[in-house]
């Protein structure tokens, strides 16, 4: 099966081929953005949002994907906000740094965070399929390492002896929030076949 990625970001198209390969699931991303207005309050609603907004525009099935950070002790950062936080920082190495300032005052055991993906895949408008992947860990007190983008230094995922997602790149390409949302999808659209 083939879908549109509702994104012209073809990174993030080749990341889903190669998590959704076992499912043969072919992803290609949209030869042009277009504006979606992501004014859901859920993840799961903004991932709708893209995915039909592209599907009118282009006539053919299509895939997006909504994630971001959540610290449950500060809903009033992050969420669905996470790649707004702080506009005014040029990169998410000062976004990171700002983010490390807002919680500086949380306890270790209120750093605790995760990572959340939903994808909705919109076949027709009868047709809606959505699939949620999380990875659960702390907010660290410094970023650390070098792989990743985003949060991904000051990210801290369980088990992983204290190293950051940044560090455990192997690791995250097959336990990400974004890996289980897509190991739900393959499953399921093997069993439709």
């Amino acid at each position: 099966m083939n879908f549109l990625l509702a994104s012209s970001n073809t990174h993030k198209a080749q990341e889903l081929n190669e998590l959704l390969a076992a499912g043969n699931l072919e992803i290609t991303s949209a030869a042009q953005k277009i504006d979606v207005v992501e004014d859901g309050k859920t993840f799961q609603e903004n991932a709708f949002k893209k995915a039909e907004a592209y599907f009118k525009e282009f006539k053919t099935p299509t895939v997006a994907d909504d994630s971001g950070l959540v610290i449950p002790k500060r809903p009033d950062i992050l969420g669905i906000h996470s790649a707004r936080f702080a506009p005014e920082c040029g990169d998410y190495q000062d976004k990171n740094k700002r983010l490390l300032e807002e919680i500086s005052a949380l306890k270790n055991e209120e750093r605790k965070a995760y990572f959340v993906c939903y994808l909705c895949f919109y076949l027709s408008s009868e047709e809606v399929y959505f699939f949620e992947g999380r990875v659960h860990g702390t907010i660290g007190h410094e970023a650390k390492g070098t792989d990743g983008f985003g949060y991904d230094p000051i990210f801290y995922p369980d088990g992983q002896g204290g190293k950051a997602l940044a560090e455990v790149s192997e690791w995250k390409m097959k336990n990400s929030h974004r890996a289980k949302a897509c190991e739900s999808a393959v499953k399921f659209f093997k069993e439709q076949k």
